[in-house]
């Protein structure tokens, strides 16, 4: 038997955030049916009539659905993992038809998007490896077998910038030049831009050297940094088999990008030529690759797809060194900063911080530089926190929180402000969560439950209003801008971790549960769960039963993917029912609670929580001592395999 506690506290006076999140449940399933009923087919397709003309627009099928297991696993609906599976099948199925699959896998595209993509993919994983195992090793083979033609294991790299299942799909487009838009010329300027000399007349666009030949032959073959997210396909791999070559094939590949990036001076470079050579085909220059340094995002693509190869590479060997892939662009980036007002930056990607930001968008603040060309840096963002947060909740370090402090103390806003916004990403409150963690803020978890229910109910507005629209290819985006389903409240407020990172991350936790009886991920129907701190030496959990009649049971995991050992636990107990008064008494007084502690020495808890009642547990964890995997507490040993 697992070990169990108890509940014994009762509860009398719910707290606001117990109600509030079990109200956000049942507003998530209300809308996520709607969407389903008005803007998919009987198949779990999307309704769409139209062709896709160019390599884009995969991700935009899959990421609507991205967050859907997702909130199964936190605790929705029992059908709702069944009608995820269906949108991922039924998707597939529509984009096949429409030319953009291969044996059910992207024939060739660059994987900041792929990466967007796999998301859905990663999280049905999650909920159902057995069901999904086959799929996750035949889609991670193309990478780590080197017959499929994307790695070349001599020179340690993925062979193109868009890859795949395809491997006849060369370059990055198809016709003579980029399908170029004017708007991203307006956004992020022109790739190769030392091609042409400043004072140059602007060439057609169907003959400009930078987005035709040269775009080809320079940008279109030989390994960037973005491809590192590919790390985040094979470890899924990995966790559902445990197979070695898998880590072996991360092994390989993280360390040959940690060599090129210390003979940078520690900086990732963004480009290596097909003979292995950093710059080879840039003249030298360590940016400028394919969704690099230079074009179009630079730390935007870089940095997610660093964190995510760094993170991944930390799990398979071990070795937290890995994260170095991350740490010295990231204080670059800090160490070049400015504090300005975000209304005077040259940010390219204006349309993501304004609803972020609002009135603070006028207020002086700690940008840093995004993309770096032969001038040096430039593009000034406010500091996306999803990477330094990744770091931190990995490490639970010293380096790493005195980090996030730093870039709290150059902020000019108030990391207490929560904002009801939504972005693509589904993300993007980690300062007030930060805020939270730290003790500043105890009202965190009712305001961002609140702002979470806005977000649902604005997108059901946009549902209405588009519900019956023949969507063109050019607003194919309209999907995921109406998904309702909203996730980052209850992952940081339940699991204690940070939204998954969007470009191909797997989740980080430091817990999460599963309903004991009906044998399942989740939380169970009536119980709502609050982490306060994730201090390994003290992660503070508050469990509540709010149903008044019958009893809950719950397992509580160390770890996303149970890689955590728990060794201890103390628990609040109330004994004495004093508490209740006589039979003539009017009210009742308040009750005595006290702690006690319990010796675990696994990776799951068991807890018992009875009619209105509540406990808090305080857990010792020791971080990763166990290799991650999807195994539950109900098909392993009962104590796991602590170490």
């Amino acid at each position: 038997m697992l070990p169990v506690i108890t509940a014994s506290v009762p509860l009398l006076e719910p707290p606001g955030w117990a109600t509030a999140q079990r109200e956000l449940f049942g507003l998530l399933d209300r809308a996520w049916r709607r969407f389903a009923h008005d803007f998919t087919g009987p198949d779990g397709r999307l309704r769409y009539t139209r062709e896709l003309t160019s390599r884009d627009g995969v991700d935009d099928f899959y990421e609507v659905f991205f967050n859907w297991p997702q909130l199964y696993l936190l605790g929705g609906a029992d059908d709702l993992l069944a009608q995820a599976e269906r949108h991922w099948e039924g998707v597939t199925r529509q984009l096949t038809g429409l030319g953009m699959l291969k044996d059910e896998y992207e024939r060739g595209y660059d994987w900041f998007h792929q990466g967007e993509s796999l998301l859905l993919l990663y999280f049905l994983c999650m909920a159902a490896p057995a069901r999904w195992a086959e799929r996750a090793c035949r889609f991670a083979e193309l990478y780590v077998d080197p017959r499929h033609g994307n790695y070349d294991p001599e020179h340690r790299i993925i062979r193109r910038p868009h890859n795949g299942s395809d491997p006849a799909r060369e370059g990055l487009f198809d016709g003579d030049a980029y399908p170029w838009l004017p708007k991203e010329a307006q956004m992020y300027g022109f790739p190769l831009d030392w091609m042409l000399p400043a004072d140059a007349e602007q060439p057609p666009l169907e003959a400009d050297p930078r987005l035709g030949e040269e775009m080809r032959r320079r940008l279109g073959s030989g390994d960037t940094a973005v491809n590192l997210a590919a790390t985040g396909l094979v470890l899924n791999a990995w966790i559902v088999t445990g197979e070695q070559r898998y880590a072996d094939w991360i092994t390989e590949y993280v360390g040959a990008w940690r060599e090129r990036a210390a003979a940078n001076g520690g900086i990732l470079p963004d480009n290596v030529a097909p003979d292995g050579t950093v710059g080879g085909l840039l003249e030298g220059r360590w940016y400028g690759g394919h969704y690099g340094w230079s074009w179009p995002h630079g730390w935007y693509s870089v940095g997610h797809a660093a964190i995510v190869a760094a993170l991944a590479g930390a799990a398979v060997t071990g070795d937290d060194s890995c994260l170095d892939l991350v740490r010295p662009a990231l204080d670059e980036l800090i160490a070049n900063g400015k504090v300005m007002a975000f209304a005077e930056a040259d940010s390219s990607i204006r349309s993501k911080w304004l609803p972020q930001l609002a009135e603070d968008a006028n207020t002086p603040t700690l940008h840093v530089p995004f993309r770096h060309n032969d001038g040096g840096w430039f593009d000034y963002n406010p500091m996306l926190m999803a990477v330094p947060t990744a770091l931190w909740h990995h490490t639970a370090s010293d380096t790493d929180r005195t980090r996030i402090e730093r870039l709290r103390a150059g902020a000019g806003y108030d990391w207490r402000t929560v904002r009801s916004f939504r972005s693509k990403e589904e993300a993007g409150h980690e300062e007030p969560w930060l805020a939270f963690l730290a003790g500043d803020d105890p009202a965190y978890p009712e305001k961002i439950l609140a702002a979470a229910q806005a977000q649902v109910r604005h997108r059901m507005s946009r549902m209405e209003r588009y519900c019956d629209w023949d969507v063109p290819e050019r607003d194919i985006h309209l999907w995921q801008q109406s998904n309702p389903v909203v996730t980052e409240a209850l992952v940081q407020l339940t699991w204690g971790g940070p939204q998954v990172v969007y470009n191909g991350g797997l989740q980080q936790a430091r817990v999460r549960y599963y309903d004991a009886a009906a044998r399942r991920p989740g939380l169970p129907g009536d119980v709502a769960a609050l982490v306060s701190s994730i201090d390994p030496d003290a992660t503070v959990i508050d469990l509540v039963n709010l149903d008044p009649e019958s009893p809950r049971s719950l397992i509580v995991q160390a770890g996303a993917f149970a890689e955590h050992t728990i060794r201890s636990v103390a628990h609040t107990v109330c004994d004495d029912p004093s508490w209740i008064g006589d039979l003539y008494d009017y009210g009742h007084t308040t009750p005595t609670v006290v702690s006690a502690s319990k010796t675990v020495d696994g990776p799951w808890l068991r807890v018992e929580l009875p009619r209105s009642s509540t406990v808090r547990l305080t857990l010792r964890l020791d971080l990763r001592t166990q290799a991650p995997s999807y195994r539950t507490p109900f098909d392993a040993p009962d104590k796991g395999e602590a170490s």
